[in-house]
């Protein structure tokens, strides 16, 4: 069963998104769908769906960004929006 405080929309992708190194176990617990890894994937499937991204497999929604920084490699950005 579900937690009545489980995300849906892009509110569950970006939980999904922030937990994806840790397994899909976890990523579902922390997006509120405890031990219901079938629905919590289902959901996030729709939900990846209704705004055009392409899901398959929960390591999909784990950006290059986010290698790189587990690999330890620099990001280069301005100090702020304004030093661009």
């Amino acid at each position: 069963m579900t937690n009545p405080k489980s995300l849906s929309g892009t509110e569950l992708i970006d939980c999904a998104r922030a937990n994806a190194k840790q397994g899909l176990k976890e990523a579902a617990y922390y997006c509120g769908y405890g031990e219901d890894l079938s629905t919590f994937q289902n959901n996030l499937k729709q939900a990846c769906q209704d705004i055009g991204v392409e899901f398959h497999e929960l390591s999909d929604l784990i950006t290059d960004q986010q290698v790189v920084k587990n690999q330890g490699g620099i990001e280069i950005a301005p100090d702020s929006p304004s030093s661009l």
